[in-house]
């Protein structure tokens, strides 16, 4: 079917240009970019469109401003493998469904890592976010934060740093992009306290140090939200 064309928001052009040079190593870590100005009249641009690039760059990950001395590609680190793949999410759109799978990918073998590693501490960590939904639960709240939280703790607990920072890039971008999906999986009044009861069930597994059992309520816990996702999208397209 045939769709309207909506035009790309002019910060979001500048970016695409800008991490293109990156990906293609035109741009390298430790390159400076030009100034505001210069960069206003090279795009033709207004100085409100530039800073916006600028922040949606330092917020991927690709650029650091640096106070009085200018902005400038990131170094090579962690960061520099994850910033791509923050700018890709970023542009790229109808992926919903690709971030649950690549969410099965990263987080069941998180929820083992978690359960072999995890320290008392993050175990805790991960037990109070638990904690957080039941009230978000009793209080008929969303839990958005709560959710965010208790993924990002399991991850935390993998003492994997490049896997913790490639499920915070995807876990980030599907906070931003499915806040009405979210709410619209929520309309069915058993969802809550079923995504409840199997965030519970990965967290005893973490708990009891079962990395098999964390991993199978993990994929259960994603193959179900996926699915009822796949279903909101299929009921609402046009």
């Amino acid at each position: 079917m045939l769709t309207p064309i909506k035009p790309q928001k002019i910060y979001k052009q500048i970016v695409e240009q800008i991490g293109q040079l990156v990906a293609e190593g035109q741009l390298k870590p430790g390159d400076r970019l030009p100034s505001e100005r210069e960069l206003v009249e090279r795009f033709q641009v207004s100085r409100a469109s530039i800073r916006e690039a600028i922040s949606a760059l330092e917020m991927m990950g690709l650029i650091e401003v640096r106070s009085g001395e200018g902005t400038y590609i990131r170094a090579v680190g962690i960061d520099s493998v994850v910033a791509p793949l923050a700018w890709m999410l970023f542009m790229e759109k109808d992926t919903d469904l690709e971030l649950y799978e690549a969410r099965k990918i990263l987080e069941v073998q998180a929820a083992g890592l978690a359960a072999e590693r995890a320290e008392d501490e993050e175990i805790n960590d991960i037990f109070e976010a638990l904690e957080t939904m039941r009230i978000d639960l009793q209080n008929q709240s969303l839990g958005e934060e709560a959710d965010h939280h208790f993924h990002y703790a399991i991850a935390r607990a993998t003492h994997n740093k490049i896997l913790f920072r490639l499920m915070n890039t995807i876990s980030d971008t599907m906070q931003k992009t499915l806040k009405s999906s979210r709410s619209k999986l929520y309309e069915d009044t058993s969802s809550p306290e079923r995504l409840f009861q199997e965030h519970c069930l990965i967290y005893e597994a973490i708990k009891n140090r079962d990395p098999e059992k964390a991993q199978k309520h993990m994929y259960e816990h994603l193959v179900g939200v996926e699915n009822r996702l796949a279903k909101y999208l299929l009921d609402n397209v046009e």
